[in-house]
Order: structure tokens, then C-alpha cells, then sequence
């Protein structure tokens, strides 16, 4: 029996995808072999990466002036080629920060030397809202933001504006394809799969083609988005597995309605945890209403004690993932795209049975 998985990731897969990949796990499509096993300088392989890639832009509703990269070393990575590939030495890297993702992203542009101006941030307030009034630097480089932050539960509801020259650059690890976005506002999409739309391994990368020729020279190779961009996501060999399940869950967003389907299931998932926040004295959501996220929602109880009891009994009954992380404590319950209605209904009722039991 499959428990209901609310970790923050790796995160809960679509149960008929896993049983699909499970029924081609040693002789895939009838080739004789696992894809775990397959060359991925093969023709079999390139169908596999150049579908994922394809169906991928098909589903953001870009065309080919973006590039779908695949690479490893997960958003941390990303970090630090932001600010090596698109902050030359005159011009100002710049970031809101709206919790331990963002900080960790600017941090890495200040390690580096680069020339780094927070923008904005919420750390005034534990990081429980999203910034509204924010200036940029002067002769600005590019504006960074994480759209979903997944330790502190907010999320950007609309699109930031920058002026015309200054890139525009998210992470967008934990909400991506979670619901229709103007996607092509930003120069680069980027974040870690393993939270909603694949496994641990791989990073994907979307890239505007413009601005590819703003890349700083004389990079090392594997922090050069030359690099890869030339090379099909193959001057390494690729996360090639993990590439596979990200294309199988595509099919799967695809196949259920796209975009617009997910926004709608999500918000109903997450209203069913929000709507006893709002209605109890007993659980105390920590973000301002406004900025609540859909993916990630973190919770308090009136004690510690209640809450290490309320996450060993919610695991026992089949709930799991339900603990806060460890640098804020807590509760929190991750809802991503691939969680089945039927776990949050679960979750809700045991929350009413807590509060009445305690």
C-alpha cells in the first residue's frame, strides 16, 4: 500500500506513470534493454531527451527562441552560473529575497565577486510575504527571484517588470508547471526536478536563445552555458534516467489537461488545508493570506510537543513528510502537482480528529 508522500521533495510521482516506467524497466519498448542501461548517444536515447525537451516547451507554450537544457548539479549549481554567465564586472547582479533559496542564490553571487544589490526582501518579517515595492540598481545585469519558496510557503503571484536590457531570471523549482504562467517574461527558468515534475538528478535549465551571445568568456566548460547549449545537454553524460521519468511526467501534465487543469486541482488541494487554518485557533498558518503558496504549506500547533505528536501520528496512519524543515520547525505539508486529491482530503480530516483528540 503507497503512503500519502507530503515531502518537499523528493517529492510524490503520479502513481500510473511509476507503474508504466515499472512495466518498461528492463527491456524498454522492447529494445532489450533498461534505460538505466541505454547509450545516450543513442537513437533510442535521443527521442527520449529530444521528446522531454519538445513537450516541455509545447506545455509553457514557448517556441524556439528557447533552449531546454538538462544538466546536473541541481539549482545550487545554478547560482552560482547565473551570476558567472550574465554578470559582467560593470554591472550589478540583483535579487529579492524571500528565504533560505533566494539568500542562498545571492550569496553565491557575492562569493563569487560580483558587483550583488538585494533588492527587496522579507526577512523583516521571517520571510512570510512577498515583497511588493522594490528599485533596482543602477546599470543592472539582471533581476533574480525564487517564484515558490518551499521552506517558508510563499509564492509569487504575478510577474515582476524590469526595464527593457535587464534579464529577468527565476527559480522555479517547486512551482514549476503547477499552474499557467507568462513564462516567456523571463530570460531563464531554471530549478531542481525532484519536487514536482520528475526524480532526483536532474536540473532543467530554459533559456532564452538572445541572450545566449551576453554569455561572459572564458568560462570553465561545464559552467559555461555554451557549453551545453552546443552540445544538447550531452557534453557530460546526462542524468539520462531521471531525464526519462521527467519526459514520462510531462506526458502525464499533458494528457490531463495541461496547465490550466493542474492550477485548478491544486488550489482546490490547497484550500482544503487552508480552509482550516482559517477556521481554527488550533492550526496557525505562517504566511500573510496574499501570498500563501499552492505547493508547499507550513503550519504551527499550539505546542512543539502537539506537533512531534501530530507528525508521528499522521505517519502512522499512512501520512508521511509531514515535519517542518529543520531550520524553521514546525509543520508543513508539500502539495505538489502529483499528489492525489484523495491524500489531501486524508490529511484534512485527520487534522479535525487531532484537534478534537487534543
Amino acid at each position: 500500500m503507497r503512503v500519502h508522500n507530503f515531502s518537499a521533495g523528493p517529492a510524490v510521482l503520479p502513481e500510473e506513470v511509476l507503474k508504466n516506467i515499472q512495466e518498461n524497466l528492463v527491456d524498454y519498448k522492447g529494445f532489450g534493454l533498461s534505460v538505466m542501461e541505454m547509450s545516450h548517444r543513442s537513437a533510442e536515447y535521443d527521442e527520449i531527451i529530444v521528446g522531454a525537451k519538445t513537450r516541455m516547451k509545447k506545455i509553457m507554450g514557448l517556441g524556439d527562441d528557447y533552449e531546454v537544457l538538462f544538466l546536473q548539479g541541481g539549482a545550487s549549481t545554478q547560482f552560482l552560473m547565473i551570476p558567472l554567465n550574465f554578470c559582467p564586472d560593470d554591472k550589478t547582479a540583483n535579487y529579492i529575497d524571500t528565504g533560505t533559496w533566494a539568500t542562498k542564490a545571492l550569496k553565491e553571487a557575492a562569493k563569487i565577486g560580483k558587483k550583488m544589490h538585494i533588492v527587496a526582501s522579507s526577512k523583516d518579517k521571517n520571510y512570510t510575504y512577498i515583497p511588493k515595492n522594490w528599485e533596482l540598481a543602477e546599470n543592472p545585469a539582471y533581476l533574480h527571484i525564487t517564484t515558490n519558496n518551499t521552506i517558508r510557503g510563499t509564492e509569487w503571484k504575478t510577474d515582476p517588470v524590469v526595464p527593457e536590457g535587464t534579464f529577468l531570471f527565476a527559480d522555479m523549482s517547486s512551482d514549476i508547471l503547477s499552474k499557467p504562467m507568462n513564462f516567456e517574461k523571463y530570460d531563464i527558468i531554471y530549478g531542481g526536478a525532484q519536487k514536482n515534475i520528475g526524480p532526483a538528478g536532474a536540473t532543467f535549465v530554459i533559456i532564452r536563445k538572445s541572450i545566449i551571445e551576453k554569455i561572459n568568456p572564458n568560462l570553465a566548460s561545464m559552467l559555461d552555458y555554451n557549453t551545453h547549449i552546443s552540445k544538447g545537454s550531452m557534453f557530460n553524460t546526462p542524468p539520462a534516467f531521471s531525464i526519462y521519468v521527467i519526459g514520462e511526467v510531462l506526458k502525464w501534465v499533458e494528457e490531463k489537461g495541461g496547465l490550466e487543469v493542474r492550477e485548478k486541482f491544486n488550489i482546490e488541494k490547497a484550500n482544503y488545508l487552508y480552509n482550516i487554518f482559517d477556521n481554527s485557533d488550533y492550526y496557525r498558518g505562517t504566511v500573510v493570506k496574499e501570498d500563501r503558496s499552492l505547493m508547499n504549506i507550513p503550519f504551527r500547533l499550539p505546542s512543539e510537543e502537539l506537533e512531534k505528536k501530530f507528525i508521528a501520528e499522521a505517519k502512522a496512519k499512512g501520512m508521511i513528510g509531514l515535519k517542518g524543515h529543520r531550520s524553521v520547525g514546525g509543520c508543513r505539508a508539500s502539495v505538489y502537482n502529483s499528489l492525489p486529491m484523495k491524500a489531501v482530503q486524508d490529511l484534512a480530516q485527520f487534522m479535525i480528529n487531532f484537534e478534537k483528540k487534543n
